[in-house]
């Protein structure tokens, strides 16, 4: 499992970014998440990782 935590806002990023953000359910900044390894997961967490934090769980 991995805790994903938005560390930096997305007023400024792109649009597909964004939603990415959204989807994965973080929404506010500081809020974190925990969902499974895999690899649909690590695609997302890869595409806004200049956006989030990630730790293993």
């Amino acid at each position: 499992m991995l805790k994903i935590t938005l560390v930096r806002s997305t007023i400024g990023a792109i649009p597909k970014h964004k939603a990415t953000a959204i989807s994965m359910g973080l929404r506010k900044l500081n809020k974190s998440i925990i969902l499974p390894d895999n690899p649909a997961t690590r695609g997302q967490i890869q595409q806004i990782r200049h956006l989030i934090k990630v730790e293993e769980v």
